[in-house]
């Protein structure tokens, strides 16, 4: 199985970094602001696009949430929740250490963040989905068959079935984030998008070559 995904972290993380570096420029006082023009990457398979300093202060400035943003965040705490549920087998189940000490990372990174995501939508007044919300055709998730397999797993045949599933569920983590950068307003939950893609990216390919060693 391939990453496709994987190539677009770098022109999601490009535009996290010109996010920050606008809002930089924001605060600064109108005699030092550039005039030059700023390159934004297109979606997939669109080309990029050049927009005015103005134009980019005001993406940078989006003062509120909207629909997509919260979308996003309550679908991804469903999410990253399954994905704890497929980690916390792994101490007693698989037979690699390797991917043991993966499954404890996930857990490390995607805890806080469901925190995280929990909090933000309790601010925003916005509903926090129940632990077994239903997620039919949410990118990457296992289906209830496929998580009770593995559950009675052990050993290599759930290693196999382990990064199988897993790199197929931060894959469709990382499709969902890209829906943020295109329709989302929120530079919180752009950020958290970057950072999930970036995170996840990696863990991908350390699962693929865990695959071809197996």
């Amino acid at each position: 199985m391939r990453a496709a995904p994987i190539p677009v972290a770098i022109s999601v993380l490009s535009l996290v970094a010109f996010l920050a570096a606008c809002s930089a420029q924001a605060e600064a006082p109108p005699s030092a602001r550039s005039t030059a023009p700023v390159i934004v990457p297109g979606r997939p398979g669109e080309a990029a696009r050049t927009i005015s300093p103005s134009e980019a202060a005001t993406i940078v400035a989006a003062p509120s949430a909207n629909a997509v943003d919260v979308k996003y965040v309550q679908d991804m705490v469903v999410h990253h929740r399954q994905a704890l549920d497929m980690a916390v087998l792994a101490p007693s189940r698989a037979r690699s250490a390797t991917l043991k000490g993966l499954a404890s990372r996930i857990q490390d990174a995607q805890g806080p963040e469901i925190q995280f995501m929990t909090s933000w939508l309790q601010r925003q007044g916005q509903r926090v989905p129940d632990h077994h919300a239903r997620h039919e055709g949410m990118p990457g998730m296992a289906t209830p068959e496929q998580m009770e397999s593995l559950k009675a797993a052990s050993g290599e045949e759930f290693d196999r079935l382990f990064l199988q599933l897993m790199i197929a569920h931060h894959q469709g983590a990382i499709s969902m984030s890209q829906r943020v950068f295109i329709g989302g307003s929120h530079i919180t939950i752009q950020e958290l998008a970057a950072d999930v893609t970036a995170t996840q990216s990696a863990e991908i390919r350390r699962m693929l070559a865990m695959q071809e060693e197996m």
